[in-house]
């Protein structure tokens, strides 16, 4: 029976419309912000979302120095990595990862966001983190989100 006057859309690589979005991290928690920014990549605030696709749009931070943590969070916190040898385990705190640099603290916090697999690997590739107000994308027209607007 082909009478069905609504069918389900799925979207493939060619044919999902991303966009290019600029959000500014100013005083946002950090969990808050990347939750949303973890949807955005994802592309489930789309009403053509499909799991199995990358659907989402094109994420730039700005102002990434600037995100907030509540409490002694930036201390207290503690990330583990494991070498995989005898005495390999190694602690670090969001302070240090932000002193490397604000995108391996916005990489590891999204990440843990995304599915763990292939598709989640090709949706954090685009995620843009700049600490400035800067960015060199500006040819791709990026239009500017309130992230407190989302849910």
């Amino acid at each position: 029976m082909d009478t069905l006057s609504y069918k389900t859309i799925s979207v493939n690589k060619e044919t999902a419309q991303k966009e290019w979005v600029e959000i500014d991290a100013t005083g946002q928690p950090l969990g808050r912000l990347c939750s949303k920014v973890a949807k955005l990549l994802r592309g489930k605030y789309k009403a053509s979302f499909t799991p199995h696709v990358d659907c989402g749009d094109n994420v730039i931070i700005l102002n990434a120095d600037k995100v907030a943590l509540s409490g002694n969070k930036w201390t207290d916190r503690i990330y583990l990595r494991y070498s995989g040898y005898p005495g390999g385990q190694r602690e670090y705190t969001p302070a240090d990862l932000m002193a490397k640099g604000p995108d391996r603290l916005f990489r590891k916090v999204v990440k843990g966001m995304l599915p763990k697999n292939k598709l989640g690997d090709a949706i954090i590739k685009n995620m843009y983190v700049y600490a400035g107000n800067e960015h060199p994308h500006q040819a791709q027209k990026p239009k500017k989100l309130d992230i407190n607007t989302l849910k």
